[in-house]
């Protein structure tokens, strides 16, 4: 190794401290991703204000406000253009065929089934965003595991990780894809074209589906979900106030603390004949033969009823040893939220959960653990990738799946379709034709193709909102800022320079691989578009510096900043297959760790092969 290079300027330090920064507050959960953007976004503009920069060989300092100019970047345009046009596609049940014709080959050859399950997840993620894949198929498979009375946990992190390794082979297949190419064309880099590295991309990606089809069942830890049928389901009863029991004559506070606090009494009925309702104020004072309706578990009605001295009754029927809670018409079932759900981002009690969707939530699941939150849960924040125990009629449940906003993990009822499907899909095929043929940019044909979503009702305008991400948009904003910054100020040379010190004497080949691992190992740390847009700056400066054409250098970023196999919290669609099948932290370890060394490895052979290292 050779000397490291001296330290850059006061303005280039400030900037790599700030990228360290970000990428910690990136990585944290207990600080919403949207703030941290903000924030990191914030701190750029309002330093280059107060403290101006004159970049090397320009008279005029930078302007601040240049910084937020991502807002307008091609690149963001095309990501919300994309997502709202694939919003199209799930709405009207476009991709539903592909998942009828599936769940028909599971109950043939499961082994075959798994084979094609994840090829037709990675084909698909090639040209569109990867999530409603994996909401299409997530039902399909843990159906087929409730059917053959077998464990989902072979099966869903395979698919997951399908769907990943498919959208690195096109630039539209992934945000961070057209992130690279738009940032590497920004610095005077030709554009890749749609098809320019899939031939890479597909040779590699077929030894990792061989590998998610062979090898990593056998080594997955058989898990469970720890929401299932045995949870205990709620029950609406009502208790009676028994004359010269402990609640006749005392406030309803008073009832609620013997009652150990835990007493949720929704409404008040004055007397066993009467009508007459009465809101259920602390101050209120209950009477014999006051009826109060409650909602809970048998248990925790059977405490209650014992604690304030009350009968328990459903309907006109005193409940007892001989007549016990049932349940009748209602079904409980586990819902994921999705991106784009009203739910992300927002709680039970703000979106009015019980009154839109005339259902109730027992429980939460979050990051492998079961949390009995019900007299809480309404005022929890909810993320992308939680599961909901909900219970409630069975109608209603079923229209909860055909509507889409939450994702049904039973698959009983079939998928959502329109006649418009096939509409969708022609509309999805033109904006992927019109771009490959290069007669408009991606950014541009796909807005044509959610207008024309639109104009044939294929989706709504509320539709097409759901579908964007203000993570997404924010994340990307922030880390062009970042990106555009360490350029400027000579940070980037900097890092290229550190980096080509510690690998000095090394073959140009090597230099790639170790580009693409070290992306690897930053995607499954931090997000993998603030690591592309981070990476592809310096990638051109290695290539400056050593005197050789950029594109394999910046096809080598975008390939490591795929390569989000090793964490849960690498990539939104990891966390939904984690929750869904049970999985741990170290489940992904086991299993992505493995196929990042394997995708690097292949890539670090066939890269400077198909993309030979040339001077210019």
């Amino acid at each position: 190794m050779t000397e490291l290079p001296s330290l850059p300027n006061n303005h280039a330090l400030a900037i790599l401290l700030l990228t360290v920064f970000a990428l910690y507050l990136f990585r944290r959960d207990d600080v919403k991703l949207e703030t941290s953007c903000l924030v990191v976004m914030l701190m750029v503009a309002v330093g280059f204000s107060l403290f101006p920069f004159v970049p090397k060989g320009e008279s005029e300092p930078l302007q601040a406000i240049d910084f937020l100019s991502g807002f307008g970047h091609e690149a963001l345009i095309s990501v919300c253009a994309l997502m709202m046009a694939g919003q199209g596609l799930v709405r009207t049940g476009a991709l539903e065929p592909i998942g009828r014709v599936l769940a028909r080959i599971w109950k043939t050859s499961p082994v075959l089934s798994l084979l094609l399950t994840l090829i037709v997840g990675a084909i698909l993620s090639a040209f569109m965003n990867n999530t409603p894949i994996v909401v299409l198929l997530l039902p399909i498979l843990i159906s087929v595991s409730i059917r053959t009375q077998s464990s989902a946990s072979p099966i869903l992190m395979p698919m997951g990780l399908a769907t990943l390794v498919g959208g690195m082979t096109t630039t539209i297949g992934t945000s961070t894809n057209l992130l690279v190419v738009s940032v590497a064309a920004d610095l005077g880099m030709r554009r890749l074209e749609m098809f320019d590295f899939m031939p890479a991309a597909a040779l590699a990606g077929g030894i990792a589906i061989l590998y998610l089809w062979l090898i990593a069942p056998r080594i997955i830890p058989e898990r469970k979900t720890s929401l299932d049928d045995s949870s205990p389901r709620l029950f609406t009863a009502h208790l009676i106030i028994v004359e010269g029991g402990f609640a006749d004559g005392r406030t309803l506070a008073e009832v609620i603390e013997q009652a150990g606090g835990n007493l949720k009494v929704e409404r008040i009925q004055r007397g066993i004949d009467s009508d007459a309702r009465i809101l259920p104020m602390p101050d209120v004072r209950l009477k014999a033969d006051d009826r109060l309706r409650v909602s809970d578990t048998p248990d925790n009605l059977k405490e209650f009823e014992q604690a304030i001295g009350a009968n328990m009754f459903v309907g006109r029927q005193k409940v007892d040893e001989e007549h016990p809670l049932v349940a009748d018409d209602q079904q409980l079932a586990e819902v994921v939220v999705v991106p784009g759900s009203p739910l992300a981002g927002s709680t039970l009690k703000h979106v009015r959960f019980i009154d839109q969707f005339k259902m109730v939530a027992i429980a939460l699941h979050r990051g492998g653990k079961a949390i009995d939150l019900y007299r809480k849960l309404g005022n929890v924040s909810l993320h992308v990738g939680d599961i909901l125990l909900v219970q409630g009629p069975r109608d209603k449940i079923a229209s909860l799946k055909k509507e889409g906003d939450l994702l049904v993990l039973d698959s009983t009822t079939d998928l959502p379709h329109s006649k418009r499907a096939s509409i969708a899909l022609a509309i999805m095929a033109g904006i992927i034709l019109l771009a490959a043929l290069g007669i408009l940019p991606i950014a541009i044909s796909a807005l044509c193709g959610v207008i024309l979503m639109i104009m044939t009702r294929c989706m709504d305008w509320r539709d097409a909102s759901l579908a964007l991400s203000t993570q997404v948009v924010l994340i990307v904003v922030a880390s062009l800022a970042l990106g555009q910054a360490l350029l400027a100020t000579g940070g980037a040379d900097y890092l290229a320079q550190s980096f080509l010190a510690i690998l000095s004497g090394a073959p140009p080949a090597v230099i790639l691989s170790g580009l693409m691992l070290l992306l690897a190992v930053l995607t499954n740390v931090v997000s993998n578009n603030a690591a592309a847009v981070i990476g592809t700056p310096i990638a051109i400066s290695v290539a400056q510096q050593l005197g050789l054409s950029p594109e394999p250098f910046v096809i080598a970023v975008l390939f490591g900043a795929n390569m989000s196999y090793a964490t849960p919290v690498a990539y939104k669609t990891n966390l939904l297959v984690m929750n869904a099948g049970g999985y741990h932290f170290s489940d992904f370890v086991r299993i992505g760790g493995p196929m990042v060394l394997l995708m690097w490895l292949v890539l670090s052979f066939i890269l400077p092969i198909l993309h030979p290292l040339v001077s210019v």
